[in-house]
């Protein structure tokens, strides 16, 4: 397997722009258990700058799939070599940008925060006045219409 790495730096992920959100929401669960989003959600909320990209994705697929403990001590490693045999969404398909109104940060060490809408933080990202983030949207929900 190639070493690819699939994690941004230095980059802020904007709430996508046919998103009529205004004001950031804690993504719901369903009744058979957490969504995708919402395990990313309580992630990053409780440990903001403390996953990349790629450790995020690993760290969702373990507790959305409910892999118990004992089986991840014995197989984490073939675990997450099977999860990156296949190519996996980026942060900018992420339900937290594209619905429920979180902006996404990634450091220098390409660590994510989430930042919400309204809050002034993602404003500052947003008007990137050092230059030194790159600003990306989100993707959109729908295609866009021509």
């Amino acid at each position: 397997m190639t070493n690819r790495d699939f994690n941004y730096y230095q980059t802020f992920i904007t709430v996508a722009p046919d998103s009529t959100i205004l004001e950031s929401m804690i993504p719901p669960s369903k009744k058979d258990g957490k969504t995708k989003a919402l395990i990313e959600y309580e992630l990053l909320i409780h440990h903001p700058y403390t996953f990349t990209q790629e450790e995020m994705i690993y760290e969702v697929h373990i507790r959305h799939k409910e892999i118990p403990e004992e089986i991840f001590k014995q197989r984490g490693t073939e675990i997450r070599d099977e999860l990156f045999q296949k190519s996996h969404a980026c942060m900018r398909a992420s339900m937290l940008a594209k619905k429920y109104g979180w902006g996404i940060h990634f450091d220098d060490a390409g660590k994510i925060a989430l930042y919400p809408v309204e809050s002034p933080e993602y404003q500052r990202f947003l008007a990137n006045e050092s230059g030194r983030v790159k600003v990306l949207a989100a993707m959109r929900s729908s295609r866009a219409k021509t």
